[in-house]
């Protein structure tokens, strides 16, 4: 009988996408195949804390899902203790579920790779330019692709003279416009300002969660996402259209009310989803993307142009989410995908250690690179 995989499942974080992390954790877990894979839960708190098995929902106040707990593979691994240093020989993939800072920014890559264990999903770079908006909208840019107008604030440049960066934004932007944190996800920090009064709120409010924050010009468009799956041979998925339920796309229409509609595939025409498609693997491919990405656009309705809005390299995973919704219209069901981001990671582990790490100065002589 071939022996299961072990997939270490990471999830919660230092982020303020702490909760969307268990949701998705809780879905990913529950659409992994028990025959084929053995779940080990890895539980990081509020506070940084790594925990493991079945004491990582305890952990992290969350209930344990009847599914896992009375799986044979949960009482398995029990309440076990265990130090970072012997997770590369308990687990043969890590699928961090982690979203937002300290997860999907290459701080987690960076360690699994000094740990030299696989995982799924983009490296150290890809992660963290796709965390940083202001970052991806400059190797954006360097890329040729279309955005909307858009200018990146301080915390201590705006506590320091408030009135200055208003009065700059509202040159240079105007109303409406969208305050955003540049590295957060799921829409946390994120209002829209329709006057001065509203801006210097937003600008408050994103500022909680970033010292660096971008304001976009506001625009009256569709909100349309394309999901990418792969490694240097990506492949997109039919685009979807989001239909929110609030004057934009909020944390909760995301995660609790699921009360917005989503449209897959989008009503457009065929040119434009393939625009839209090979648009979405650009930008994969110019962050130097592998695994799995969720391309967010615009279409702006008054003039048909489309706007890249950003990647996100680790997109949700709960049963409101649009990247795993965008795959099963596509012809891939959840666990189909969950099994190809496995393999992906393989792949791309097994590539990385063809590259030779000493360097023949002389015969008999070699040197680390």
């Amino acid at each position: 009988m071939k022996q299961r995989l072990r997939i270490g499942v990471l999830f919660g974080g230092r982020s303020g996408e702490h909760e969307v992390s268990i949701q998705s954790a809780k879905s990913l877990m529950q659409a992994l195949d028990p025959s084929r894979y053995e779940i080990l839960p890895i539980g990081i708190s509020k506070t940084g804390e790594w925990v493991f098995g079945l004491q990582a929902f305890a952990a992290l106040q969350t209930s344990v899902p009847d599914y896992l707990a009375n799986s044979y593979q949960a009482s398995n691994w029990g309440d076990c203790a265990m130090s970072l240093a012997q997770l590369q020989s308990l687990v043969d993939v890590v699928f961090p579920v982690l979203h937002g800072s300290f997860g999907e920014d290459g701080t987690i890559q960076g360690m699994l790779e000094m740990l030299n264990i696989p995982y799924v999903g983009a490296g150290v770079l890809a992660s963290a330019v796709g965390m940083d908006k202001l970052f991806m909208k400059r190797i954006f840019g360097v890329a040729g692709l279309p955005q909307c107008a858009y200018c990146s604030v301080m915390r201590q440049e705006f506590e320091s003279d408030e009135n200055a960066v208003i009065s700059s934004i509202e040159r240079e932007i105007g109303f409406p416009c969208f305050v955003k944190p540049a590295n957060l996800g799921s829409s946390v920090g994120i209002s829209k300002a329709k006057n001065r009064e509203q801006l210097k709120q937003a600008l408050e409010t994103a500022a909680q969660y970033d010292r660096k924050l971008i304001v976009e010009e506001g625009l009256n468009v569709r909100e349309v996402e394309v999901a990418v799956l792969g490694n240097d041979s990506p492949l997109a998925s039919v685009p979807g259209e989001i239909v929110p339920s609030s004057e934009f796309y909020d944390y909760e229409a995301k995660y609790m009310s699921g009360s917005s509609e989503l449209m897959i595939p989008a009503n457009l025409p065929e040119d434009q989803s393939k625009q839209l498609q090979m648009l979405a693997i650009q930008a994969f491919q110019a962050i130097d993307g592998s695994g799995l990405a969720r391309v967010d656009f615009f279409i702006e309705k008054e003039t048909n142009r489309i706007l890249i809005n950003e990647i996100n390299t680790m997109p949700g995973f709960t049963i409101y989410s649009m990247y795993p919704k965008l795959w099963e219209a596509t012809g891939v069901p959840y666990i189909e995908l969950v099994g190809r981001l496995i393999s992906l990671a393989l792949e791309r582990f097994a590539d990385k250690q063809r590259n030779v790490t000493e360097f023949q100065v002389s015969k008999g002589d070699s040197v680390n690179v």
